[in-house]
């Protein structure tokens, strides 16, 4: 991959990541219970398919990241990398599975589909849902675990903004205390990983802006100079 194709990339994966927060923050707001009669709504289903759209473009985002990052990250920031990448794509996967395929055997098998449900939501005992217990604990342990570490490699590299970094981190490993609080943090708390993307987002498109502007600049100068003999 040549250097301009490496900085658009990076330039494209900051915007995917300053939209991808914002889709995060903007489902939270209203968001209906997890319960049997959401699952069959309208509202569900577009929320559902706006998470999906946010796990995708943040997936482009973390690898614009990792690109920028490569050299400075080590084994904790691929480590990271490679955690968090694996729990949004599980989130993805899941996402989908609540979103389309539940509504489908709501009526059929209400108390499986509420068992998911709960564990989704880190809440309620999660027998007799099979492999779905396997995928939420992917989804979770990528997440918070991954996004932990990622964001902690992102602030020791120091190239993005480091109170994003920071926050990404946080916001990430907090959503384990969601197993003992109330449903009615869970909300609240993806807040902060939203805001966190868009900073980091808006950080990488701003850096990858002046180290396009600085390749460019000789070329320029290069172009210009035969004219002024």
């Amino acid at each position: 991959m040549s250097t301009t194709t490496t900085h658009r990339f990076n330039a494209i994966a900051g915007i995917c990541a300053a939209i991808a927060g914002a889709i995060f923050i903007a489902v939270q707001i209203n968001h209906p219970p997890a319960d049997l009669a959401h699952v069959v709504t309208t509202d569900v289903t577009i929320r559902m398919t706006a998470k999906i759209v946010f796990e995708a473009l943040a997936l482009v985002a973390f690898a614009g990241m990792f690109l920028r990052h490569r050299s400075r990250f080590g084994l904790l920031g691929r480590t990271g990398y490679g955690l968090v990448s694996i729990g949004f794509l599980a989130m993805l996967v899941q996402e989908c599975i609540v979103g389309y395929y539940l509504p489908t055997i709501a009526h059929s098998r209400p108390v499986y589909v509420q068992h998911v449900l709960n564990a989704a939501m880190a809440h309620g005992a999660t027998s007799g849902i099979g492999a779905m217990q396997g995928l939420f604990l992917i989804c979770g342990m990528g997440y918070s675990l991954g996004g932990l570490l990622f964001g902690i490699a992102l602030f020791r590299a120091g190239v993005l903004s480091r109170w994003a970094s920071a926050l990404f981190a946080y916001g990430t490993v907090s959503a384990l205390a969601l197993v003992t609080l109330p449903l009615s943090f869970s909300r609240p708390f993806a807040v902060p990983t939203g805001i966190a993307l868009i900073g980091l987002g808006i950080s990488l498109w701003r850096e990858q802006r002046h180290q396009a502007e600085t390749i460019d600049a000789p070329a320029a100068m290069l172009v210009a100079e035969p004219a002024t003999r």
